[in-house]
């Protein structure tokens, strides 16, 4: 902090602008100047020097401020050449005069500028009402809580406590203080007293408590939304909850509960309000983590087929050591279960006494016996998920062996044993939710026109490859294995073949065969065929294992064979770290069943995709992910850190993974030598262009350590971000989450038109008209095909044009309102009401509905400013009303070429043949056709949603109107108009769902 005083009241912000500071003041020509700025001792003025002016010019009274913003939200900001040189977190601008007019700021460090926004918001807040800071701060309702504390413990009634008994009450109230760090706050106030006696008054108490317990971040918080109070009433917290946090159908009745669970005081709780403590401690709660709590259920439709999910896999599970030496172990198998694991292998080998064995085959120090492991397999196959599990089984028994592994597994895992023939009239594999309770085996299997009671099959990939890389000779023929045919007919869906090309593949293999690739080899073959890797996978399962020369069992990295589609990525789950956090944190999604849907584009049988794309998907509409890292909270030394004193440098990693294009990392400054609660104030921006692949890992670090400086970590889907303030629970390099280990955050996502939760605020960075970027249809080189596409290109435009309009007048009111573009509407609308008043202080507008949308009308003369805000408010309504009135028409006339272009999907070779088009020429003809199928539905589907958010728009902006006051007073009929409007909006909404959209 700027001062060695913590910030934790108003009289300090206060104190701090009064003693003054250095603040860079932004000209709109582009120039800074350093000036030296301090409030008035009366508290009446802001003044600044050295200054041109002469003294009295060279300031502002406070009781001129309209307004104070926090970042770069003002004309002189958006056009300062210098701005990109300029933090977000370091800007402030005072807003003053009849014309509004903007003082603009940069602060040294984003806790400087927190103390200038909340001061002169708290002195505009009370401009009208007689000061008397130093008494305040002693009278507000935590004092009062506090002293009731004190005198409970205080048995004597004497007014003063024995320290050690101040230390364990101050701990008990929050006991992530360190108790030598409470002592040595008492001894500095002792000190600061000339005080020789270590007994504590009562006063010393709640001075140290605040000192220690209050979290300047989340101070300035509580002050920003409670409208600088110290303390937020229901109303303020329904504000934040539905504004800032993305909470839908909130109301009084569950803050005011929310209230009575978390506020420490019995006045606050009788009362309805919620202090900086009770505030913190619900901030911290499990209803205000980052995860949203939709995603720990099942989100996603389970009835599609087998091939379309990515499925938690494990590699050698019965290791849990490295693949070299490591013993094989039954607890790899209750840990692999236990963390939803739906595909686990089994090595398989003689063992003594005619019963098989599972083992690591260089090491057979420790066997397992086979029927042990499968009864654990059986007791814990559906703890975690009830979606079937795949047995991956490496078969190196002797036939006499091989027919105790089918009777021990037919006793054992009963009907649960999935082993009915796939039907040939099936097209693709059966779906999760039809395979529910069931154990599938994948292995080897007899040729199915023979029959015989045995016969030799090759060996399994990943064996061969083993033995090839050991004898170095690559051109050997795979080793065979002899096969019993009860083993033979266990295995059902998931028979092992080998791959040869994709072009063999696509011509010959069946729905329910599966290959199983080396590291090495997906690799090459993502690199060289991303396309066809992808269409290979809508139909087919691929098995994806690390590669042999991985002998400390290390990792690979699955988000790039997920990428390509690849369904089963096998993990050693006994190694830790960076890609084993990508591979637990993907799969928390869904419910942690072990089964995610891939994206809609990997999925399609006419659909274009690549992993490599570098930029835009066809059809995906890209998102702006916004987070700010404000700060940590008890974070531990690195682990070995043991040369080390207690303190640490911590500083944060932000690392998006998804398609390469995604693919960065950010990092906060470092902040010296504070582990308890350092302050980042570090806002960051990514373009995420395929949203449904992409993950954010949260990596602490110390920067200070030479050798371990990893911290914590904390890996999410982006689809399972929830928006607002957000505590993230940091894990240890184990997996393990740290009690009490946070950082805490605020997320935005914008450009979101559509696909996700509408509480996901949508909005885009403006795009004038010349700039931009429409997405173009490929030509195909067959007539007929390319005249029906052409049909599209205008409707294309149209869609284009219609959403991204919309986007623009919007984010033009968000500047007007002084917001940013993370902003909500409802926000907006609360920044419009308090601006569009007249000199009475009463509304100077009305809302009024028309056809359904909530338009505001002026209530008299207005000026130039105010007029300036409702014509941006009109043309934003209006726009929406363009899309909402026009998207069917031009959504039907996209789906009609898409349509017309299908039909022709069954003939594309024939066609490109007839052109005299082959080899490479017709391949790139298929390609660009799916290409210009996968643009028009995605096209489509961005219209829709967008339809679908203009609607729900519309209802928030008219809720937001009646509850800011904006409808016609005293008229009970224009309230119960305005509601039956709401309905007719709600009717209009639901109808077009049920239709056309």
């Amino acid at each position: 902090m700027p001062s060695e005083k913590k910030i934790s009241s108003a009289s300090d912000c206060i104190s701090f602008m009064q003693a003054g500071c250095e603040l860079k003041k932004v000209r709109p020509n582009s120039r800074i100047y350093n000036r030296f700025f301090t409030l008035d001792p009366d508290l009446q003025a802001l003044r600044w020097e050295p200054s041109k002016k002469d003294l009295e010019k060279a300031k502002l009274d406070i009781s001129a401020i309209k307004e104070i913003r926090l970042g770069k939200n003002t004309e002189t900001f958006r056009n300062n050449g210098l701005a990109d040189q300029i933090s977000e977190d370091c800007a402030l601008s005072v807003i003053h005069g009849e014309n509004y007019e903007s003082l603009d700021l940069v602060a040294n460090s984003a806790d400087v500028a927190n103390i200038w926004v909340s001061g002169l918001r708290y002195l505009v807040s009370r401009s009208k009402q007689p000061l008397d800071l130093m008494e305040s701060s002693h009278n507000t309702p935590r004092f009062a809580w506090l002293k009731t504390v004190f005198e409970a413990a205080d048995v004597d009634g004497n007014g003063i406590m024995l320290e050690d008994t101040s230390v364990e009450l101050i701990k008990k109230l929050n006991p992530t203080l360190k108790e030598s760090k409470i002592r040595l706050k008492f001894k500095e106030i002792q000190k600061s007293k000339e005080k020789l006696t270590t007994r504590v008054t009562e006063e010393e108490f709640c001075e140290a408590f605040c000192e220690l317990c209050t979290r300047p971040e989340v101070y300035f918080l509580l002050v920003q939304i409670s409208k600088n109070k110290e303390y937020l009433d229901a109303n303020d917290l329904m504000l934040f909850l539905e504004a800032e946090q993305g909470v839908t159908h909130i109301t009084e009745e569950m803050c005011l509960d929310i209230i009575r669970r978390y506020e420490l005081s019995q006045e606050g709780r009788l009362k309805g309000f919620l202090a900086i403590d009770g505030f913190t401690q619900y901030l911290l709660s499990p209803e205000c983590d980052i995860f949203d709590p939709e995603h720990k259920k099942i989100v996603q439709d389970m009835t599609q087929p087998l091939s379309h999910y990515y499925i938690n896999a494990s590699h050698n599970t019965y290791l849990i050591e490295d693949q070299l030496r490591g013993p094989a172990d039954i607890n790899g198998y209750v840990r692999a279960l236990k963390m939803s694991c739906r595909s686990i292998e089994l090595d398989v080998c003689d063992g003594p006494d005619n019963e098989p064995i599972i083992c690591n085959r260089n090491n057979m120090t420790s066997p397992l016996s086979f029927q042990n492991v499968i009864e654990v397999i059986n007791k814990l196959a559906f703890f975690a998920s009830e979606y079937p599990l795949i047995l991956c089984l490496g078969n190196h028994c002797s036939v006499q062996q091989q027919k105790v592994v089918v009777q021990h597994m037919k006793r054992i895992f009963g009907n649960k044993l999935y082993t009915e023939a796939p039907l040939s009239s099936e097209a693709y594999l059966p779906s999760p939710e039809k395979l529910k309770m069931k154990i599938i085996v994948k292995g080897k299997k007899l040729p199915c026109d023979q029959d015989i009671l045995e016969g030799e099959v090759t060996d399994e990939d990943e064996e061969a490859e083993i033995s090839r890389r050991l004898s170095e000779d690559f051109s050997r023929e795979p080793k065979l294995i002899w096969l019993c045919k009860e083993l033979s007919d266990l295995v059902s869906l998931c028979k092992s073949v080998q791959y040869k090309d994709f072009e063999t593949s696509m011509k010959a293999q069946n729905y329910w065969e599966i290959c199983s690739f080396s590291e090495a080899e997906a690799s090459r073959i993502a690199n060289e065929y991303p396309e066809d890797f992808v269409n290979y996978n809508k139909k087919f399962l691929s098995r994806v294992y690390p590669s042999a020369m991985r002998i400390d069992s290390s990792n690979l990295n699955p988000q790039d064979f997920w990428n390509c589609g690849c369904q089963i990525v096998a993990m050693n789950y006994q190694t830790p770290g960076p890609m084993m956090d990508l591979h637990t944190g993907w799969f928390l999604q869904n419910g942690g069943c072990g089964y995610v849907l891939r994206p809609s584009v990997m999925r399609e049988e006419v659909s274009y995709f690549s992993a490599n794309t570098k930029g835009i998907v066809p059809g995906v509409s890209p998102q702006v992910l916004h987070v700010k890292i404000i700060s940590g909270q008890n974070f531990p030394k690195p682990k070995g850190a043991c040369a080390k004193g207690d303190v640490i440098d911590p500083y944060v990693c932000i690392e998006i993974h998804g398609i390469p294009a995604d693919c960065t990392e950010q990092r906060t400054k470092t902040v010296q030598q504070n582990s308890d609660n350092p302050i980042f104030d570090e806002s960051f921006e990514f373009q995420i262009n395929l949203p449904e692949l992409a993950m954010i890992r949260f990596v602490v670090l110390d920067d200070d350590y030479i050798g371990d400086e990893f911290i914590g970590q904390y890996t999410i889907p982006l689809e399972c971000l929830q928006p607002g303030y957000r505590h993230i629970p940091l894990r240890s390099f184990v997996g393990d989450i740290m009690e009490h280990v946070t950082l805490f955050v605020h997320i935005a996502i914008t450009n979101r038109s559509g696909g996700g939760k509408a509480q996901k605020r949508s909005l885009s960075v403006r795009i004038g008209k010349k700039a931009r970027e429409y997405t173009m249809l490929r030509n195909t080189g067959l007539k007929t095909i390319d005249d029906i596409f052409k049909l599209a290109v205008h409707p294309l435009r149209e869609a284009t044009d219609m959403r991204e309009n919309m986007q623009n007048a919007m984010v033009s009111v968000k500047e007007l309102c002084g917001l940013p573009p993370i902003a909500s509407l409802k926000q907006c609308i609360l920044t419009l009401s308090s601006r569009l008043v007249n000199s009475e202080n009463a509304p100077s507008v009305t809302l009024c509905m028309k056809d359904a949308f909530p338009y505001l009308e002026p209530l008299g003369t207005m000026p130039d400013v105010q007029k300036k805000v409702l014509a941006a408010y009109d043309l934003m309504i209006q726009e929406s009303r363009v899309l909402i009135e026009t998207a069917d028409i031009t959504h039907d006339k996209i789906v009609q070429c898409q349509k017309a272009g299908m039909e022709f999907h069954e003939e594309l070779h024939n066609l490109g043949t007839k052109e005299g088009l082959k080899g490479r020429k017709l391949s790139k003809a298929i390609e660009s056709f799916a290409w210009n199928i996968t643009v028009l539905k995605g096209q489509g589907d961005l219209l829709k949603n967008a339809k679908n958010e203009a609607l729900e728009n519309m209802k928030q902006i008219q809720l937001a109107c009646l509850s800011c006051g904006l409808s016609k007073t005293g008229s009970g009929h224009a309230d119960a108009k305005s509601k039956r409007c709401l309905e007719a909006i709600q009717e209009k909404d639901t109808g077009d769902e049920n239709g056309r959209l």
